[in-house]
């Protein structure tokens, strides 16, 4: 059996989406994107915010018209060709793991203080959390949807009480517990702040990604990936601009993380690392899933257990990776890494949404032109070394397709 079951309706599908969203991007993103553009950093939300937009967009058209588990890397096949499709796949369980490791050792980064335990057991936190939440993934969807909903309850109601405590300088002052130095770079600096949050808003892409277990596709994702990216980006840019006046008052310095002197705001860091990283491993082990029915992938990540409708196999191998990943250890290199694959993935889904037949095509055909553009301009505002050794990662990719290209189904 290799079917997933349609059990998650509209409410569950965007909750699926913030839980994705709002936790490293608030969290982390917001903090290492305030080191780079300064005061910029609400301007550096909104350009962010808007990109996702169009690229939300295009995802939601082509979900619509193919809901099928794997998101761009069956768009890609079905679109575009193998070879962009396999790309897109395999950037996106590097974007996606990536991320997941950042909202690991982010989990650890705030957990550790509220507990009173040493920094130094941060990356043993992380991998903690990895195999405890792999466990519950693997134990199916339903399960994971209850735990999502909770998490992302407790995490709007602490970013609301962050932005209220905020505006009367309660929760940010000069005894803030995360105090690094800002980084401000001028018009560069803004254009890579945009990248980092830019990724911090494409969690809405774990609704196109389990499409095949969302019911009324055509009509439900769409508006899913609606409703998460404006509940997102008015959250986001609340937060930017708190952060962004307090600083102005207090002097804080921000360069890893939202600073944080009170138990809700602690609690809503944690819940939403571990909503981040939950629905992380549903969504790389739902494009595993994919890619391992068509063999790009060993075949066996395409079973499916009948018992709670889950890929466990792919569940399991996805935690894998990025335990290995949380041992790099460093939350701004596994984030900058994850923003320019990231903005390649979507750059696939704009080209792929850019093939829609004229009868499937929900919104003007600019909005994927502009995605396309604007992805393909942000990526190469990262540094150097992190493109160059993006590049490199595709190539080695396309490699492994062309040597697997004899068992790809067509």
């Amino acid at each position: 059996m290799s079917e997933l079951k349609r059990v998650v309706g509209l409410p569950g599908a965007v909750l699926l989406g913030l839980g994705s969203i709002l936790g490293t991007g608030v969290f982390v993103s917001i903090g290492i994107a305030a080191g780079t553009a300064g005061d910029a950093i609400t301007l550096a939300v909104l350009i962010g915010g808007l990109v996702a937009c169009f690229n939300g967009l295009s995802s939601a058209q082509l979900a619509a018209a193919h809901p099928v588990s794997g998101g761009t890397y069956e768009y890609g096949y079905k679109y575009l060709n193998p070879y962009l499709g396999f790309t897109a796949g395999w950037m996106f369980l590097l974007a996606k793991s990536a991320s997941a490791a950042t909202a690991a050792l982010g989990f650890s980064h705030y957990v550790l203080p509220a507990l009173g335990m040493p920094s130094d057991l941060g990356i043993a936190m992380a991998l903690v959390a990895v195999v405890i939440l792999t466990i519950l993934v693997g134990g199916g969807i339903t399960r994971s949807n209850q735990l999502n909903t909770a998490i992302v309850l407790v995490t709007i109601v602490s970013l609301l009480y962050f932005v209220y405590a905020g505006l009367d300088s309660l929760v940010i002052n000069d005894d803030t517990t995360i105090v690094l130095t800002s980084e401000s770079t001028g018009l560069r600096g803004l254009l890579h702040a945009s990248a980092l949050m830019f990724v911090a808003y494409t969690g809405y892409g774990r609704i196109a990604t389990m499409g095949e277990e969302i019911k009324n596709p055509g009509e439900y994702i769409p508006k899913a990936i609606l409703w998460t990216l404006g509940v997102s980006v008015a959250l986001y840019v609340m937060v930017a601009s708190v952060l962004e006046l307090v600083r102005g008052l207090h002097g804080v310095e921000v360069g890893s993380g939202l600073p944080i002197n009170h138990w809700l705001i602690s609690l809503g860091a944690i819940t939403a690392m571990l909503g981040v990283l939950l629905n992380l491993i549903l969504g790389l082990s739902r494009v595993l899933l994919a890619m391992g029915r068509r063999g790009d992938f060993p075949q066996c990540f395409a079973k499916v257990r009948e018992e709670g409708a889950t890929p466990v196999r792919a569940v399991y191998m996805m935690g894998a990776v990025i335990g290995g990943l949380v041992l790099i250890g460093d939350v701004k290199t596994t984030w900058t890494f994850s923003a320019f694959t990231v903005l390649i993935y979507y750059s696939i889904t704009n080209l792929a949404a850019l093939k829609l037949p004229k009868e499937q095509v929900l919104y003007p055909r600019f909005i994927s032109v502009l995605g396309l553009a604007s992805c393909l301009f942000l990526a190469f505002w990262v540094d150097a070394k992190t493109w160059l050794i993006g590049l490199g990662l595709i190539g080695l990719g396309l490699v492994w397709k062309k040597l697997r290209s004899g068992t790809v189904k067509a």
